[in-house]
């Protein structure tokens, strides 16, 4: 039978409406943890669900093809996944090429590597070679998102290709194949645990054991475990395997088949399962007192056991009497959520980072709501008028006609004539200007990378770059590091008088500070307990002057013993001036605000400066993330911390 003939035959495998509803699931998860994480930390894990239902439904095509056909049609499926997935992506990737050429020129540079990437369908491979981590906070990246997509389509390669081998010359022994494919989801769960490292995450020099090499090149092993086609490919591999043992076709004959409601305890548990897990891993790291530290629990099988979850609740959502299941997942308002959902995940998180410019910068309920909408509202429209007319053939039709026309010679009205040539130039001006536009610009670091970017040269790296012991010899020499420059100093060296120590927030007004007399030892990311190290060190050296100034807390949420620990050691310094923190949209900001305004109360050698309360007042000497200075601010806050110490 030929493949045009084979295309018009219906399919075994019908519309499964409740299996758009793990879609709507699964899309949302994702949508609400882009939004602000704090409100689903662990929404990130719809993107597992997503793996395994492409490995159940791709995998299910394709036995149902060669049940039907007596073998897999290749190009027939690469075209329908073309159709599916490029007239989309290619409208996205033009739309935001527009728009950063327009109002985003200094991003440009950095966005020719994401967008041939994306097209290329190797994004993920890519943020993992330039160490772009899709957690970094400060960068604006509307493509970043994408890595996803990418695992899925490298997967559509080459499943097809596996599939037309095992339904040739194993057909009969499929069973033995899909415990092969769970095997191998086991496998990659193991091999993850096993080359995944617990402990802090910082950078290559700090934490070496954080970092593996991949091409010649040290890339993080959190990078290469999260966006790692192998890696994540644990979610395919489980639904590739249901859809072996579950063909929903069959399962209405199946002695499973008026098993509706033990299915729909099953699903429930799967519920539970995601739920739960949802709830556990708050993100895929986490900042704590000790630095950033990835979860344990989700490397070393967390990601198997969402996919477990995930089977349970698709192995009741396409079992023809599992009524419960199909009535909270097959309603009209999660399966038109589902039909969407790929167009819902192209556009909604290119829409949320224009309007925030910032991955870590949460949003608000009234903005959440309606940035929602528009997405939706690009999405339908996507939909309605790209996506659908080129799956159906439409716009394929359309087309044809138009060549026809010209073939036949009829005659064309000029007032059509100059609407087609005004379609014509409105629809290739601006993509060309936007394509010329990306091709030719330069790679430049945000507002934000580049102050900090500048300010680095400013800053003392009293710790150095190694374990440095809190008790040393009398004249041992001790080696400082900052900006780029190794000095060597004494332990009797000159005291330092006002030591600043902070995180990306004081980075940012380093040069303003050690212009005004401050020692300042800033970094970005830092926790606060590093501030207990740094202190130490330097009172075992005999360099702890009479002024302390501690600005942490905006990366991690602080604990009461902390603060004890370092004023325990500082305990005899005349001043201790700790800042309070601005990070709006994270919980954090107030706990830590909380136990820093505690501090004079319980020792009278402390001083807070709000700086939480003054900078509210003040939102112009902030960038957009409202958490980072400005140079206006950065002057503004260096005057004012000198000024409350009294060196100004």
């Amino acid at each position: 039978m030929s493949s045009a003939k084979a295309e018009k035959r219906p399919s075994l495998l019908g519309y499964l409406p409740a299996l758009d509803g793990v879609r709507a699931l699964a899309v949302g998860a994702v949508i609400v943890y882009h939004a602000n994480k704090s409100w689903l930390g662990g929404g990130f894990l719809g993107v597992e669900v997503f793996f395994v239902i492409s490995g159940f439904l791709i995998t299910s095509l394709l036995i149902a093809e060669s049940e039907r056909d007596g073998s897999i049609s290749l190009k027939q499926f690469w075209l329908r996944r073309a159709r599916r997935l490029l007239p989309a992506l290619w409208l996205l990737l033009v739309g935001v090429a527009i728009y950063c050429s327009l109002f985003e020129r200094a991003t440009l540079g950095n966005l020719r590597g994401d967008i041939i990437a994306a097209v290329l369908y190797g994004f993920n491979w890519f943020q993992i070679w330039v160490g772009t981590s899709y957690f970094t906070a400060f960068d604006f990246v509307p493509l970043r998102h994408l890595w996803s997509l990418a695992v899925e389509e490298q997967f559509y390669v080459i499943w097809p290709l596996m599939m037309f081998v095992f339904t040739r010359f194993a057909r009969r022994r499929m069973p033995i194949v899909g415990l092969l494919f769970i095997a191998t989801a086991v496998a990659i769960a193991i091999f993850v645990a096993f080359t995944y490292r617990t402990g802090p995450i910082a950078t290559v020099s700090e934490t070496p054991e954080q970092y593996m090499a991949f091409l010649g090149q040290a890339v993080s092993r959190i990078d290469f475990l999260f966006l790692g086609t192998f890696t994540r490919a644990g979610g395919l591999f489980l639904g590739a395997a249901l859809a072996v043992f579950w063909r929903p076709w069959l399962l209405q004959s199946s002695p499973i088949g008026t098993r509706g409601k033990l299915l729909d305890g099953i699903s429930l548990a799967g519920f539970a399962g995601l739920a739960i897990s949802a709830a556990v891993f708050r993100d895929v790291v986490e900042v704590t007192d000790v630095g950033t530290t990835g979860y344990d629990l989700l490397f070393r099988g967390g990601f198997l056991f969402v996919g477990v979850c995930s089977v349970a609740v698709i192995a009741a959502a396409v079992h023809p009497t599992a009524t419960v299941t199909h009535a909270l997942l097959g309603n009209r308002v999660m399966t038109y959520i589902g039909q969407r959902s790929y167009g819902l995940y192209l556009y909604h998180w290119p829409v949320f980072q224009m309007y925030r410019r910032f991955a870590g910068q949460g949003l608000t309920p009234y903005e959440f709501v309606l940035l929602l909408l528009l997405s939706l509202a690009l999405c339908e429209l996507s939909f309605r008028y790209v996506e659908i007319p080129v799956r159906d053939g439409r716009f394929g039709a359309w087309w044809r006609g138009r060549r026809a026309e010209r073939q036949l010679g009829a005659p064309i009205s000029p007032a059509v004539l100059r609407r087609r040539a005004g379609l014509l130039a409105f629809g290739a001006v601006l993509p060309a200007f936007a394509l010329f536009s990306v091709a030719t610009a330069d790679v430049r670091l945000n507002d934000i990378s580049q102050s900090l970017a500048d300010s680095e040269s400013a800053v003392v790296n009293v710790l150095g770059n190694q374990t440095t012991p809190t008790t040393l010899a009398q004249n041992d020499p001790v080696i400082v590091t900052g900006g780029g420059v190794t000095a060597t100093t004494t332990l009797d060296g000159q005291l330092i008088d006002v030591l600043a120590i902070g995180d990306s927030v004081m980075l940012g007004a380093a040069r303003e500070l050690s212009s005004r007399g401050a020692t300042v030892d800033a970094l970005k990311s830092r926790p606060v307990r590093q501030a207990l190290e740094i202190v130490n060190y330097l009172k075992s050296t005999r360099r702890l002057g009479s002024i302390v100034v501690i600005h942490l807390g905006t990366n991690n949420t602080a604990t009461e013993a902390v603060f004890d620990e370092i004023m325990a050691t500082l305990r005899d310094t005349p001043l201790v001036m700790f800042l309070t923190v601005h990070v709006p949209s994270e919980r954090r900001q107030t706990i830590n605000n909380q136990l820093i305004n505690a501090l004079p109360a319980k020792y009278a050698n402390v001083k807070v400066l709000d700086w939480h309360t003054i900078v509210g007042q003040y939102p112009e000497y902030l960038y957009s993330d409202q958490t980072h200075l400005r140079p206006v601010g950065a002057r503004f806050y260096a005057d004012l911390i000198m000024q409350s110490v009294g060196r100004l």
